[in-house]
């Protein structure tokens, strides 16, 4: 295959110059990742030899700039074998994880260029730098230190022996997570199968069927189909079948991920301890806002024992529900959705046959454009006819004035070939070093079709659409003038605040009553009906700060443990939850077989607490709109956007959010928000 027949090679004569999707085939990353990383290489080459002294300019600008066309390239590999994934691109994915894991090893080593950078780096109090310049110098002087460039001989050598591996191995855990959700399916064959099921799940078990190419109804592992099957369904037999498969993921015999799991820990062991690490923990905090582990117990404990105390009393009133219901009232985990639900109608007068015909997708999209343009002055405009890689993908240009800033795609619903969860990505940075290029976003959620009919979110999954929509924003209006800076290039626990900042919008009554309509009747949501969702936003708190409380306290563990060569992934998930006292009714909101945020690569890794930690951050920055008594608040709306979503990583992150807030974050609204007390 020649450089003029490879689609991924040539100059995309395409709308917004996306990806030639109808063009590209797995056989064509190989050969095209072949010629780009020489291409990278060469690139260094030339940026270290040359006779010049080092300087800003020619040295750490230049790096920054060089290698525009294999990011772009590793862009579309890395969101398509995300989202479109058949078994063809698996293989490829399988075949080049190690390979592009050596490419940036052989760059992060490049001791002519390190010592070139070094070199400015050492001399940076000398250099009239402004504080951008100043960022991108110290940003990535780390992150060639933090992957070996000062490493030397054997341990140099180990080091990309060990990422070459690691790679490997978080494709191996990913795929076999998405396997087994992509498999597994639970046929709902009879009417007394459905039995408890509304109208809007039965419609969604049935679509999901029509994918899979059955007859009748079933439930997939898709989180938008799984919860709400084990919040409303009455039999409790099929309620422990769809548990028992939700939580068993990445146990399945031929692809259990036990033994991957623990050779990752034992070889993030070994590169922190290359790097002077006593822990991965250790190694991982040093380049986050935490700091230190100690940092991230201290804020974990403030909520550990207050949320056991809060799900314990929320389990005593499902045992009640249960005795009147004439269930058993032996709580098991797969009734707790089912009960919970039961006692937030009774408790709130809310059920979500009621509430979810106000809460249509193509509704909530337009009432979170609507936020950002009254926040930032951008305006979304959808366009139809571009080729895109699935149909379901939907395209908006995203305009403020007469500026097109920027473009943002829209993947909302399930599908077999594409990875659980949600989240967010880029098929193009902004920037400005080395070209202007404007960003290219997309948005991935796993949202259950509506059927014939419009999809109607629960509330949850309209937190969720504004969640991953508040870190499209943060791609979106990213201002910055290098790519390695650009919008959600951040440390990983500040990454989670205009993501979850944006989730507040979604319980703002303006918003509700503007865009919350009766998908039937057209007639807007009831004042006492958002009153009432917002009362219960506090419901079961407990169960799910337990829940994800235990989870960020494992991965702490596993990540600080000192010999993970010696660990049984099962036996200490158990050792675990038994010392912290886990409620068993309650559990882990990831299994370890399955926790893909720590596990399918290294970013969430001693990081799942990055949330709470954004937690923090978010509810002080939103209460500020709350003082302000205006939660579009023209002046704070602007230095909003000038401090957290556009500032991407030119500003060190307490600084941007004290520039913004005025003061430094405390803990006190964030526990306040989750009903937990705060000292």
């Amino acid at each position: 295959m020649t450089e003029h027949s490879n689609p991924l090679l040539q100059d995309w004569q395409t709308p917004y110059q996306l990806p030639p999707f109808a063009q590209i085939k797995p056989e064509h990353f190989a050969p095209a990742f072949a010629t780009l990383f020489a291409e990278h290489l060469a690139e260094i080459d030339a940026l270290a030899a040359q006779p010049d002294a080092p300087t800003f300019e020619n040295t750490v600008a230049a790096f920054d700039a060089a290698g525009t066309r294999l990011e772009l390239i590793s862009l579309v590999f890395m969101n398509l074998c995300w989202s479109d994934s058949p078994p063809a691109l698996q293989a490829v994915e399988r075949e080049m994880a190690p390979l592009l894991a050596a490419h940036e090893s052989k760059v992060a080593m490049h001791a002519a260029f390190f010592a070139r950078l070094d070199a400015v780096h050492n001399q940076a109090e000398q250099l009239e730098l402004n504080e951008e310049q100043q960022r991108l110098l110290q940003r990535l002087h780390t992150d060639f230190v933090r992957t070996g460039a000062t490493l030397q001989g054997a341990p140099r050598a180990r080091f990309a022996v060990v990422a070459e591996r690691l790679a490997d191995l978080y494709t191996q855990f990913a795929q076999n997570v998405l396997a087994d959700e992509s498999s597994y399916q639970l046929p709902l064959k009879t009417e007394a199968d459905l039995a408890g099921l509304p109208d809007f799940l039965r419609a969604a078990a049935r679509n999901a069927a029509q994918e899979r190419g059955v007859d009748g109804y079933v439930i997939t592992l898709s989180r938008s189909l799984v919860v709400p099957f084990l919040t409303r369904s009455t039999r409790r037999d099929l309620r422990e079948t769809a548990w028992r498969a939700w939580t068993s993921r990445g146990e399945t015999a031929g692809r259990d991920n036990r033994p991957l799991a623990r050779e990752i820990l034992m070889l993030r062991q070994e590169q922190a301890r290359l790097l002077g690490y006593d822990s991965f923990a250790d190694y991982a905090l040093a380049d986050r806002m935490a700091g230190k582990p100690a940092a991230v117990y201290d804020l974990l404990s403030q909520v550990w024992e207050p949320a056991k105390a809060s799900a314990e009393q929320e389990r005593q009133a499902l045992v009640a529900q249960a005795a009147a219901l004439g269930e058993p009232t032996d709580i098991e985990p797969w009734d707790w959705y089912f009960l919970a639900e039961k006692v937030r109608v009774a408790r709130y007068a809310l059920d979500d046959a009621e509430v979810k015909p106000y809460f249509s997708l193509e509704a909530m999209i337009g009432a979170m454009f609507d936020c950002a343009n009254r926040l930032f002055g951008v305006r979304f405009v959808e366009q139809t006819g571009v080729p895109l890689y699935h149909p379901d993908v939907r395209l908006w240009e995203v305009h403020r004035g007469d500026e097109q800033v920027g473009v943002f795609l829209a993947d909302n619903f399930a599908r077999p070939n594409k990875k659980g969860g949600a989240w967010m990505s880029v098929y193009r940075k902004q920037k400005r070093n080395g070209g202007t290029a404007t960003p290219i976003v997309v948005n991935n959620n796993n949202f259950a079709r509506g059927g014939d009919g419009p999809t109607l979110l629960s509330f949850d999954d309209v937190r969720t659409l504004f969640h991953e929509f508040g870190h499209g924003l943060h791609g979106l209006l990213s201002s910055v003038s290098y790519s390695r800076l650009s919008g959600t290039w951040v440390p990983r626990d500040y990454v989670e605040l205009p993501s979850q900042l944006m989730e507040n919008w979604a319980t703002v009554p303006d918003v509700l009553a503007r865009h919350a309509r009766h998908v039937t009747t057209g007639e807007p949501i009831p004042a006492a009906l958002i009153e009432r969702i917002r009362a219960s936003q506090t419901f079961n708190l407990g169960f799910d700060t337990v829940a994800y409380t235990s989870s960020a306290l494992i991965d702490m563990a596993l990540h600080a443990h000192d010999d993970p060569a010696a660990l049984d992934i099962a036996s200490f998930e158990a050792q675990e939850r038994e010392r912290l006292q886990v409620p068993r009714e309650v559990g882990l909101r990831h299994r370890l077989p399955h926790f893909s945020h720590i596990f399918s690569g290294d970013s969430y890794a001693a990081g799942y607490y990055v949330y709470m930690w954004a937690e923090v951050l978010e509810a002080e920055a939103f209460d500020a709109f709350e003082e302000a008594g205006d939660a579009f608040d023209p002046v704070l709306a602007d230095k909003l956007q000038r401090y957290i979503y556009s500032a991407g990583d030119s500003r060190e992150q307490r600084a941007a959010f004290r520039a913004f807030r005025g003061r430094d974050p405390q803990a006190a609204p964030m526990l306040r928000k989750r009903g937990l007390p705060a000292g």
